[in-house]
């Protein structure tokens, strides 16, 4: 592969280049040699369709819905590859729903003083409980282990009761139709069992019904998982606030300890940050002879710290998302990589190897192949974790520097980071009525909500990402961007204030009167809860305007894992129009196509958008936004 083949960032087409010099694997050829007749994107096209099936031993099976082509069992295309989706679905939630289960954990280690944090917004927790219905009175100790108790009999309820999360925190008007539609969940955890249940060999093949099931637990995740882990979060850890922050491969400076923690849980990179920051620390790296010693935000665990913590010299800048990790890698930068949960790939021992970083799974369910050293996160022991960990480092720094020549000269850029919807509402004034004001006008058509991984499926690492977001701002829609494809863009340059001359004019405007970027860094995969009570909030605002009729959308322009599906399905749910690129693994059943991208409207308000072309995409976007506002009179 070559040039935007490759990636649309420059440092890490220099870095492939210094991969393929070393000889070693990389996710590009590997990407490569999966594809038939020298075209990488060409794969089998049942399973491209999702209509090939092997979860029993009559399978595999292939289902060809032109000519009635069943599999096995008798199911059909459409229930086949619905079905794989739904198992898709289990599977993004389950990690969802651990990430939170670990947060609630800290934070009830935290209110027992366990733990080496402390909850930095009480009146965040004290608003968020009286949201939920929880006891406020006494300490904020005791505050926290209510809503720890509460949040924790929620997850456990059964399928068959309702979720009293998922009534606090919903739109009116989602709740009833989800209700109507017998898609209002129970507890995540029941879902979880419920939806799994369900995809048994010869229990439910109707697509259907499997369609709402997914829709039910996307419900579930959505509200149990994303909304209470990243608020919780934030009441530990702080409120997003703008802030500068440096971004992209020159980050990485080989003549300092470098500690990369990696995944989406944060906890112990906060811990270490908390040390690194302390002077004993420093010494201890410079007795070595390195410069001192610095955490460097990664991926999603990075984007949970920079969201909340502004840089300094300790914890310096944040490098990109998930396909840029052997980059980062080879750069012979790295002393320790700490791999919580998720987003470590299985390559990484052979990285660790050749360029002589210390690889630590940080999380039970994280495991490599030979590596056998490993610090599992425990909540009330962290603090001696992160000062276990920062040792490992320093104990590897002068055998990467003697063995190791670094990358140097990559490049490092700036970008703004740090919106939630309070700082959006402080940046406003203390209302989002200039917000709302600005849609109404017209000066901002609308607001798009850019959920969205990084993939090699058609484009190189993020190329369809800035092409797509760039088309939005253009177009005066506002981006509030979450996942990996936030670190694309905080990269790719439009998290900054000179992106706004790329936006459209009435955009531009707005950036400017308010001294914001046109995309607005907005968090992880898992803040894609939070935006969904932005738009309850917008929705209230607007006078209890129905979620389908707002002029917002859901864009993907490069999702790629399960928790990116089970995020497209729950935006379904909740009435959005929403963008996917890749084409999603449906194609083989029509019936469920036709389900998904038209029918859709007319359940749940929500719809299916599918374009490889990004100005296409882009058009019918602003379509669907102007529909809306002829709707609603602005």
């Amino acid at each position: 592969m070559e040039g935007d083949r490759v990636s649309h960032h420059e440092s890490v087409k220099k870095m492939y280049e210094k991969i393929k010099e070393d000889n070693i694997t990389n996710i590009w050829d590997r990407y490569e040699a999966q594809g038939f007749g020298g075209d990488p994107d060409k794969r089998c096209p049942f399973c491209q369709g999702g209509v090939r099936c092997d979860l029993c031993s009559n399978g595999p099976c292939r289902s060809d819905a032109s000519i009635d082509k069943r599999g096995a069992c008798g199911i059909t295309a459409d229930g086949m590859a619905m079905r794989m989706m739904l198992l898709r679905n289990v599977l993004g939630t389950s990690t969802y729903h651990y990430h939170t289960e670990q947060t609630i954990k800290t934070l009830r280690a935290t209110a027992k003083g366990d733990m080496p944090f402390q909850i930095k917004e009480p009146e965040k927790l004290k608003s968020f409980a009286e949201r939920l219905g929880v006891n406020t009175s006494g300490s904020i100790n005791e505050i926290a282990l209510r809503f720890s108790d509460f949040v924790e009999e929620d997850f456990n309820r059964k399928y068959f009761e309702q979720s009293k999360i998922v009534e606090a925190l919903a739109p009116p008007e989602r709740k009833k139709t989800w209700k109507k539609l017998g898609i209002f969940p129970g507890g995540v955890h029941g879902e979880m069992m419920f939806s799994t249940s369900s995809c048994l060999t010869n229990v439910d093949g109707y697509y259907v019904s499997l369609a709402l099931k997914a829709m039910r637990i996307g419900i579930a995740m959505a509200y149990q998982s994303q909304i209470i882990n990243e608020f919780t979060q934030d009441i530990l850890f702080g409120i997003p606030r703008p802030h500068k922050m440096r971004v992209d491969l020159g980050v990485l400076d080989s003549n300092y300890v470098n500690i990369l923690p990696n995944g989406h849980e944060p906890f112990l990179g906060f811990a270490m940050i908390q040390l690194a920051r302390k002077d004993e620390w420093q010494q201890k790296a410079k007795a070595i002879g390195a410069k001192g010693l610095r955490v460097i935000a990664n991926i999603e665990t990075g984007q949970e710290i920079i969201q909340r913590w502004e840089m300094d010299d300790v914890f310096y800048g944040f490098t990109g998302n998930w396909i840029m990790q052997e980059a980062i890698m080879a750069s012979g930068c790295i002393d320790i990589f700490v791999a919580d949960m998720n987003c470590s790939m299985p390559i990484d021992p052979i990285y660790a190897k050749k360029y002589k970083f210390k690889l630590v799974p940080a999380s039970e369910v994280v495991a490599f192949e030979g590596i056998t050293e490993r610090v599992d996160y425990i909540p009330n022991e962290a603090e001696k974790q992160a000062e276990s960990l920062l040792q490992m480092a320093i104990d590897n720094f002068k055998e990467r520097r003697s063995s190791i020549d670094p990358v140097v000269g990559l490049p490092t850029k700036e970008a703004i980071v740090g919106f939630s919807t309070e700082s959006i509402v402080e940046a406003l004034g203390g209302t989002i009525e200039p917000l709302l004001n600005a849609i109404k006008d017209g000066t901002v058509r609308g607001v798009a909500g850019m959920v969205s991984c990084t993939s090699l499926r058609d484009s190189g690492q993020d190329v369809h990402t800035i092409k797509m977001v760039t088309e939005l701002i253009k177009r005066d829609i506002l981006v509030l961007s979450l996942g990996c494809g936030n670190a694309a863009v905080q990269v790719g340059g439009l998290c900054s204030l000179e992106a706004k001359e790329k936006a459209g004019p009435g955009l531009k405007k707005l950036c400017a009167l308010l001294n914001i970027p046109p995309v607005l860094s907005y968090g992880t995969c898992t803040d894609t809860g939070r935006l969904a009570d932005l738009i309850g909030v917008i929705s209230k605002a607007l006078g209890d305007v129905p979620v389908p009729d707002l002029p917002v959308v859901a864009v993907a322009p490069e999702y790629m894992e399960q928790k990116a599906t089970i995020d497209a399905i729950f935006a379904l749910a909740f009435g959005l129009h929403t963008y996917v690129n890749p084409v999603p693994p449906v194609t083989g059943g029509p019936n469920l196509v036709k389900l998904l991208t038209v029918d859709c409207k007319d359940i749940t308000g929500g719809i299916l958008n599918v374009e490889k072309d990004p100005i296409k995409a882009s058009d019918a976007i602003l379509s669907h936004i102007e529909s809306n506002r002829k709707k609603l009179g602005i």
